[in-house]
């Protein structure tokens, strides 16, 4: 168990964190792995691909256009998944009665709720006001939906909204509150739900067991420190399924079955927030820490052993915000203090050494192998500007890159990693934390503010359509069956061609 996080003073070099939840999984195989069989089952469909080739969907949508329904609903920042004919979300819901951490079942034809659970909160754990207590995206499949709450660990319905099981965790510290969601993955003896838990100390990954809610494997991840990472599953040839988990610095795959660590990859930003996406046996993922985190712009921290010998004056065997050296690092001292004891020890100083030593970077990483793989598996990288927020989209033939404002769309061959264009997307100024989705040939990309853009698949800029929805949001779109969803903090809206 970790203490109840603790409110601190963020230093201002830190961007916007993750509030946009992260994905959840089905095996390669299952009926979400296509996109097309009207299943969108965790948090940018496909293993986290954000790609459903179905259609057609509309190239204008707004309260006027396209729109099939919209339906109120609770607060919160999920994202809608999918399975036959039911949508599933989660939200926070306030009555005389207290508050509710609440999963719904709702028709996907017509948008009505047709159920709606409940479960008490035990705790309110406190974290960056762009998070919140229903930000991560449920997994669902054939049986079941699995929800996770930081405010209280997961739960299990059916799809009529029965209760299957539950499984209690925490409390958590990270220091912008949680922001991965559960992924389902089948095969296994009735299946696995799998958890990342990286916070300040204590990080794992977990596995419970998708039918009982018993725990089947726990790994550490001490080296993880604040992420919100969502795994994705990979499927080697000729091996064992893997869990592919990015993470402070590395990237790390687990054997399914049990947890065991095969194979991991270093280079990566000491903050995580961003989706991987696996594409033809490469792992594409971006970090972003800060701006002292660009090429060049490192700051440089000197041992512990050394620092401890100037400047302990209280002789205490740590560093406190006082005795810290009168560099810029100064001021990642609330950050760097994880067990908020007031003061830096060897470890946690050596990891304000390694995070301010990490690189920003957009990595294409190739998976599989055995062990260390840092040297033999980087196949390019880009150390430009990234964001923190959207993940990486791949959509014929294309990476697409979206910056976490202004508008700024980067696209590359992901294979040699060339760019191939570099612009600010005409109506795309605004804040981004949802992540691209592609389908039917279009890209549809949100801000917070609520303006929904539609771009052409094949890199360029010049938008097919821009809808105005006047409400803020945060969740990333669903596609599925010739139809998407958007979810906004106020309401759920489903999008489709007219006349269809």
């Amino acid at each position: 168990m970790q203490p109840e996080a603790r409110p601190r003073s963020l230093p201002w070099i830190l961007l916007p964190l993750l509030a946009a939840p992260a994905l959840a999984l089905q095996e390669p195989g299952s009926p979400s792995s296509s996109g097309s069989s009207g299943s969108w089952t965790h948090f940018r469909g496909p293993n986290g691909s954000g790609v459903a080739e179905c259609g057609p969907l509309p190239a204008e949508l707004g309260p006027e256009r396209n729109l099939r329904w919209r339906v109120p609903l609770p607060p919160g920042r999920s994202s809608p998944v999918l399975w036959g004919e039911r949508i599933f979300l989660t939200g926070l819901e306030t009555g005389l009665e207290g508050e509710q951490l609440v999963t719904l079942g709702v028709d996907r034809n017509t948008g009505e709720v047709l159920w709606k659970r409940g479960l008490e909160r035990p705790r309110k754990t406190r974290c960056d006001p762009r998070n919140g207590p229903a930000s991560p995206t449920a997994a669902v499949d054939g049986e079941r939906v699995v929800v996770f709450f930081q405010d209280y660990g997961l739960a299990a319905y059916d799809h009529d909204g029965e209760e299957l099981w539950r499984a209690p965790l925490g409390p958590f510290d990270n220091l912008y509150g949680m922001g991965a969601s559960p992924i389902l993955a089948g095969g296994l003896a009735g299946g696995l739900a799998l958890l990342a838990c990286d916070q300040n100390t204590g990080s794992f990954l977990v596995a419970f067991d998708a039918g009982s809610g018993e725990q089947r494997w726990r790994a550490e991840r001490p080296w993880a420190k604040s992420g919100h990472c969502t795994p994705v599953l990979f499927h080697p040839e000729g091996g064992a399924p893997q869990v592919i988990l990015p993470g402070s610095f590395t990237l790390d795959a687990y054997d399914l079955a049990s947890g065991k660590r095969v194979w991991w990859v270093g280079g990566l930003s000491f903050e995580m927030k961003s989706v991987p996406v696996l594409y033809e046996g490469v792992v594409y993922v971006n970090g972003y820490g800060s701006p002292f985190n660009q090429p060049g712009n490192q700051i440089e921290v000197p041992p512990f052993e050394e620092v401890l010998a100037e400047r302990d004056a209280d002789g205490n065997g740590s560093i406190g915000v006082a005795e810290m050296p009168p560099t810029r690092a100064r001021a990642w001292f609330p950050m760097m203090d994880l067990d908020g004891d007031e003061g830096l020890d060897g470890e946690e100083w050596d990891y304000l050494r390694r995070a301010l030593a990490s690189q920003n970077g957009l990595l294409a990483i190739a998976a599989g192998g055995q062990g260390e793989r840092t040297e033999q598996a980087l196949r390019w990288s880009w150390r430009r500007a990234v964001p923190q927020l959207p993940s990486p989209l791949i959509y014929r033939g294309v990476l697409y890159l979206l910056a976490d404002s202004g508008g700024l769309l980067t696209t590359f061959d992901p294979v040699s990693g060339e760019l191939l264009e570099r612009g600010r997307i005409p109506d795309g100024a605004g804040d981004y934390y949802a992540s691209p989705v592609a389908g039917d040939g279009k890209l549809y990309l949100v801000t917070t503010e609520g303006r929904v853009l539609v771009l052409p698949a094949g890199g360029g800029l010049e938008p097919l359509g821009v809808g105005e929805l006047g409400e803020t949001c945060h969740a990333t779109p669903a596609i599925a069956g010739g139809a998407l969803y958007l979810r906004t903090q106020e309401a759920l809206y489903c999008f489709g061609v007219e006349g269809d």
